[in-house]
């Protein structure tokens, strides 16, 4: 994308971009079991743009999504937006109830999905007729891909479709994850996700050499913003795949040159590291990983303070770089990425300064769906540990009496869709958006985020505190735990609910001979033994109010989009409150 002279819509910067690398490959699978060049991206977006005029979708119309990560995704979002529509995604997990409150929302009456979605969609339609098109394969009652493409419209004009779109039209609805209440329908246009590429392109430079892993749900506006859109305007190669869980595996077929990622799968990153070294049978191997890696690990230290790094440092670190850490890097896949992010949720200090250790330079920053996805990046030359960064061009921030977050400029949404009055809660009269989330901002316009406002513990002494900033210091300290909830509010101390990390769960059975059934792992002495120790190691990094007196272990899999966690993993703490009351009081009556 031209940063000098922006193009107006998505359309515009798609079909330049097309036109620049007709023979570059735009999309991938892993093993390349799928290809699609930019020149039969634009063409099959052409195709199925007629396909979906031919069932009556056009300017102003929505259209629904209901997809694995895969290449058909970008073809036929790209699409639609071309017919003049609005297409947004839903969450794979939600159930029928849920899927049909947000197509009453949207008002869709075309949904492309996977034939396993099929049956959920219908139930969520109930006597309201749909068209459902499959992009695999397509079962009676539904329309194929194929099919689609091979019955346009005869009248309908491709150019003067996607010309006629205007930069004020709704882009995307990106639905929240809906942590204390029904998902809001966050209506983004044209302009805001423009505004947002012009602003994180100059932070994060990419183009048609770059590659990328999509992986995460392209219902989250994170995925949207830093996969298909910014592909859409750079260039850049998507490689998508359609299970979360093989991420961290694929990154050495991939080879990714951008890799953004939540905290989790940072953690995994970190541990998988941790682990090995504990398994290296060389002492002097050993020795050598732990040195380099410490190095690493004081060089970033310095730099995050704004120190020198002395001479004798920088030598070892050059010696260390070369013996060890270009290859942990290569070993992850990770040795060609020159720009990363984590984000979608506060990344404990410890694991950050790990990972930068290691050389992948890894920027934090904050944001959410209401204002286009990024709002505030550690710049990739000056990374501020414990810091979310500062803000990007196009996004304004202030601190309200309250400790606030409040953010104005082109990148906060046109409002919420159908609900006004949440809208004008969300956006005073002055266009401040108020964000929910409790902040700083020091001199040198570096942000951190303290928590949101309406998840502070207050505990019984009426101290404030922030249950992340807890959480995320045992998710470092016990690579054994999934997900980790901490309660206190009005409570004279702090207690914790811990689930089991399967992947590491299993590991552990494997090592002690132990059954690998989450039941039997979470009553087993070693393994509680093991987790005490790192809630041990994690309160010493506490304050004594914040520390974790007594914890529970669950023998159950908090899986995105249940009770528990959100389908971006964020905490539902009321419903945990609620579905654990039993556990709580038996941690508290001790």
């Amino acid at each position: 994308m031209d940063l000098s002279s922006p193009p107006p819509t998505l359309c515009h910067a798609f079909q330049a971009t097309a036109a620049r690398f007709p023979d570059v490959v735009a999309l991938r699978t892993p093993g390349d079991t799928m290809r699609v060049t930019w020149g039969e991206y634009a063409a099959r977006v052409r195709g199925i743009a007629a396909g979906l005029a031919g069932l009556g979708v056009g300017s102003g119309d929505t259209v629904g999504i209901m997809l694995t990560n895969r290449p058909e995704f970008h073809l036929v979002d790209t699409a639609a937006l071309h017919a003049g529509a609005t297409p947004f995604s839903i969450y794979n997990t939600l159930a029928p109830e849920q899927i049909s409150q947000l197509f009453a929302n949207a008002g869709n009456r075309v949904v492309i999905c996977e034939e396993q979605f099929v049956e959920r969609i219908r139930a969520a339609a109930g006597g309201e007729r749909k068209h459902i098109v499959c992009v695999d394969q397509a079962p009676a009652g539904t329309i194929s891909l194929a099919d689609l493409e091979a019955a346009p419209d005869p009248d309908f004009d491709f150019d003067a479709s996607w010309r006629a779109v205007q930069p004020s039209d709704v882009l995307t609805i990106i639905y929240t994850s809906g942590t204390t209440g029904p998902p809001k329908g966050v209506e983004l246009t044209h302009s805001n996700l423009l505004a947002e590429l012009d602003a994180t392109l100059r932070v994060m430079p990419v183009d048609h050499t770059d590659r990328v892993v999509s992986y995460l749900p392209d219902a989250h506006v994170a995925n949207r913003w830093g996969a298909h859109y910014t592909s859409m305007a750079s260039g850049m190669q998507i490689t998508t795949l359609d299970d979360l869980k093989k991420a961290i595996t694929t990154l050495p077929e991939a080879r990714p040159t951008f890799f953004g990622a939540v905290p989790q799968v940072w953690y995994k990153v970190k541990a998988a590291i941790e682990g090995a070294l504990e398994a290296e049978q060389s002492p002097a191997k050993k020795r050598l990983a732990t040195w380099a890696i410490d190095t690493g690990r004081h060089r970033v230290r310095l730099q995050s303070q704004q120190r020198a790094v002395p001479r004798p440092l920088a030598a070892q670190h050059v010696i260390a770089e070369r013996l060890v850490l270009s290859k942990l890097r290569t070993r992850l896949g990770l040795d060609q990425v020159r720009l990363a992010a984590t984000g979608a949720a506060a990344i404990a200090p410890e694991a950050l300064e790990f990972i930068l250790a290691l050389g992948i330079p890894c920027c934090e920053g904050w944001g959410m769906s209401e204002i286009s996805a990024l709002a505030t990046i550690n710049p990739p030359d000056a990374i501020r540990i414990g810091t979310v960064g500062k803000a990007i061009k196009n996004v304004e921030l202030r601190i309200a009496d309250d400790g606030e977050l409040l953010a104005r400029g082109p990148l906060v949404m046109k409002g919420y869709r159908g609900e006004p009055e949440k809208t004008a809660e969300a956006i005073d009269a002055d266009g401040w958006l108020h964000t929910g989330d409790i902040a700083t901002i020091d001199d040198d316009g570096y942000v951190k985020i303290v928590d949101r406002k309406k998840e502070l513990i207050i505990n019984a002494a009426g101290k404030n505190l922030s249950p992340a900033n807890i959480e995320n210091a045992v998710s470092v300290s016990c690579p054994l735990v999934g997900s980790v909830v901490v309660i206190g509010d009005d409570r004279r101390y702090i207690v914790a609910l811990l689930t089991l990390d399967p992947d590491a769960a299993a590991a552990f059975a494997a090592k002690h001979g132990l059954p690998n059934n989450l039941a039997t792992l979470a009553a087993d002495s070693g393994l509680r033994a093991e987790i005490e120790s790192g809630i041990k190691e994690a309160n010493e990094r506490l304050a004594r109010v914040e520390q974790i007196k007594r914890f529970a272990i669950l023998a159950d899999v908090w899986e995105p989009g249940g009770d528990e966690v959100t389908p971006t993993m964020k905490i539902k703490r009321r419903s945990i409150a609620q579905k654990y009351a039993a556990q709580i009081d038996e941690l508290y009556a001790g």
